[in-house]
């Protein structure tokens, strides 16, 4: 895992760079934002999807509203990268839809669009 830190005026953001799957589970979701906070003091994090276990795009097993709740309840914002027109849930992009509208968790395309979406109080 690689972490890069963006300062821009007034945040500073975590962009993680990882070839394996970093987030499996609760447990492991905790850690990382533990991980992140601990070497950079980052509250604000870009994540690829690919770092994240495929059954969390699964909304029937609950993962993502368990980790997703984690971010929110630490009060750690996350902006997930990657292309997720792949998956054809209905109900998985309503809650992309209904996450882009909040201010904790964004679902975008590139890294960019996660620097922009994070860079708002």
């Amino acid at each position: 895992m690689n972490i890069n830190v963006i300062q821009n005026a007034k945040f500073q953001i975590a962009v993680v760079n990882s070839q394996e799957v970093l987030i499996t589970d609760v447990q492991s979701a905790l850690d990382l934002m533990a991980t992140i906070n601990y070497e950079t003091g980052c509250y604000r994090i870009i994540l690829s999807k690919s770092a994240i276990v495929e059954e969390f795009f699964d909304l029937k097993t609950r993962l993502a509203g368990e980790i997703l709740q984690k971010f929110v309840n630490y009060n750690v914002k996350l902006a997930i990268v990657g292309d997720f027109s792949v998956y054809s849930s209905k109900s998985l992009k309503d809650f992309i839809y209904e996450s882009n509208k909040g201010r904790h968790i964004f679902f975008v395309s590139d890294e960019n669009q996660g620097i922009e979406k994070l860079s708002v109080d």
